[in-house]
């Protein structure tokens, strides 16, 4: 991998990373259309701990309070009730299904699942899935001629149960296309949370899991065509450019509809089929070159 590939992809890992379009699958699509090769899951994975640095730094006030009461919940009894201490356990718990499914299903994620028909249809999808899942909202939000506006839950309310949903969601995220902030913010959407409830449990519930894979990846990293220098390149030019989206997506989602990004993905699958279809690109194109 050369270092403009590495700059590129690093931007596009940034750019990607928190909007609801999916990160994996536009580094494997930038790579297909470019004519490089696919930088791979661990690439992938890699640079995305650039991207939950960046979540880190802008969630710092929340994470230090949560963990700070997670760990005195241990030892004293009547914090466990306090609500940063039960998000720091609704956290582990929603947590546990992407650790799961990540390693029972490691040779497929690396293999079959970043083929381009699949992230085709799974960009359509849950393109669609968000899509109705920001009409309800929008519905609830604004009522209507014969009904009144239907509150919303916030992260107050967030159980167990809920938790786990989130977690599920989260790990659909493992096939490239799904988009981790897509599947958990239409989770949250469809169980009823604000727009922004769903947004902030989805960044703070990938910390771990994003962490966790970047550093199980880095005995990958330097093999094949992908060395570590243009890895961590890329990795630093995904942290600056994923703090800037993030800052500016939190604002964008208080008051906008994630319409726009429902139709950019159905458009980006269904121009990806015909694209397949007129054998203009591979179903596996760059993978025979890695």
């Amino acid at each position: 991998m050369s270092w403009f590939e590495s700059f590129i992809l690093g931007l596009v890992q940034g750019l990607t990373e928190f909007l609801p379009i999916s990160s994996s699958a536009h580094l494997r699509l930038t790579a297909a259309f470019a004519g490089w090769h696919d930088p791979g899951a661990a690439f992938t994975a890699i640079t995305q701990i650039g991207t939950e640095a960046a979540v880190l730094i802008y969630f710092r006030k929340d994470i230090v309070r949560i963990v700070s009461a997670w760990f005195r919940s241990l030892i004293d009894r009547s914090m466990r009730s306090d609500h940063d201490a039960q998000m720091g356990w609704l956290v582990i718990v929603g947590s546990i299904p992407i650790g799961v499914l990540g390693v029972t299903f490691k040779d497929q994620i690396e293999g079959p699942f970043r083929d381009l028909r699949l992230i085709a249809t799974t960009l359509i999808v849950m393109g669609i899935v968000l899509g109705i899942a920001d009409r309800l909202a929008a519905r609830d939000e604004a009522g209507g001629r014969h009904r009144a506006s239907k509150e919303r839950k916030t992260l107050k309310e967030l159980g167990v149960k809920d938790g786990l949903i989130f977690g599920f969601c989260q790990a659909m995220a493992l096939v490239p296309g799904v988009s981790r902030s897509g599947a958990t913010i239409s989770g949250g959407l469809l169980m009823g949370y604000t727009r922004e409830a769903a947004a902030r449990y989805s960044f703070l519930l990938a910390i771990p899991a994003v962490l966790a894979s970047g550093v199980f990846e880095l005995k990958d990293a330097g093999q094949g065509h992908v060395s570590w220098g243009p890895t961590i390149f890329a990795t630093l030019i995904a942290f600056g450019v994923g703090y800037a989206v993030i800052a500016w997506f939190m604002k964008f989602i208080s008051s906008k509809s994630f319409m726009p990004f429902v139709i950019y993905r159905v458009l980006l699958g269904v121009l990806l089929f015909a694209l397949v279809a007129a054998g203009v690109l591979s179903p596996h194109a760059g993978e025979s070159a890695g």
